[in-house]
């Protein structure tokens, strides 16, 4: 297979964990993925107790069932401050959805367009993915106003397999900047060790989730954070153990993004994942079907 990134840029993959790759995806493809998700959102009425995403409070998700068929299929999420304190959206829905989760790139046309491609079966190989399967698809919408943090993490917290090969690829649908929520990353900590694991235990009929702390390591202080401001039509490609997180958008802007998750068919794949992979359709790899 031919490679797309150069011999500096797999250097620098390795040693910092992260890799920033301007202009991968034209503003065409990135317009309609936008135009998409709105469709998606405008077609989306909350069954019961709205869904609500918080990367503060994991627990409250247990009891969410919604959050749980999102594995397999797609589901949107609200901000944690879109209600008001008697449960009512303070603005409009369009502007009141956290992300939308978490198999697009199987189940939606557009999306599975947007997620595959010779140019990304190159770049998966060249970042190490021998054999690579998509898992997890993510729009998140960083809500002008009310865009939650997300607070610092690993992406194998969520996705653990072992070895270790998640590999994350965040798209930027719209310009990204300190102002309205850009990533920051350490570099390098993709080599200190996994600190938490989200993990799914009970039962099919009550299940629950946990976040357990496996390591003590501190989090990453402002001397070691680094931003990662990118203009619309960006790749960043994260490693599954690089320390990474936003703070919360408090700008008049959103900051749309398109996060993929991949691993590879080799590594094992934990039965305790909160992301079951059974149940929907076979998973595929960047330019065909998977095992």
């Amino acid at each position: 297979m031919d490679r797309l990134l150069s011999a500096e840029q797999r250097a620098a993959w390795q040693r910092d964990g992260y890799l920033v790759l301007p202009g991968f995806k034209d503003a065409g493809p990135v317009q309609a993925l936008r135009e998409r998700a709105h469709e998606i959102v405008q077609g989306f009425e909350p069954d019961g107790q709205a869904s609500v995403f918080s990367t503060r409070e994991q627990s409250r998700l247990a009891a969410d069932r919604a959050f749980l068929d999102s594995a397999r299929g797609i589901h949107c999420f609200f901000e944690e401050e879109a209600f008001d304190e008697h449960g009512q959206l303070r603005q409009p829905k369009a502007l009141s959805i956290n992300k939308i989760g978490h198999a697009l790139h199987d189940l939606d046309p557009v999306f599975d367009d947007f997620s595959r491609g010779p140019a990304l079966a190159a770049l998966a190989h060249d970042l190490g993915l021998a054999e690579p399967l998509l898992v997890q698809s993510m729009l998140i919408f960083k809500q002008p106003g009310i865009g939650g943090e997300v607070r610092w993490h690993q992406d194998a917290t969520f996705l653990r397999d072992d070895p270790v090969s998640v590999t994350g690829l965040w798209f930027a649908l719209e310009d990204a900047t300190r102002d309205n929520g850009c990533l920051w990353v350490q570099p390098g900590g993709h080599r200190g060790p996994l600190r938490e694991v989200f993990e799914r235990g009970g039962t099919a009929e009550a299940p629950s989730l946990a976040l357990r702390t496996l390591d003590q390591t501190p989090w990453p202080d402002a001397s070691q954070a680094v931003p990662v401001e990118v203009p619309a039509g960006t790749l960043v490609c994260l490693h599954g153990l690089l320390p990474h997180w936003s703070a919360p958008n408090r700008s008049p802007n959103s900051r749309q993004a398109y996060s993929l998750h991949a691993v590879d068919a080799r590594s094992r794949w934990s039965s305790a994942n909160w992301l079951r992979l059974e149940g929907g359709p076979a998973l595929r790899g960047f330019d065909g079907p998977g095992r």
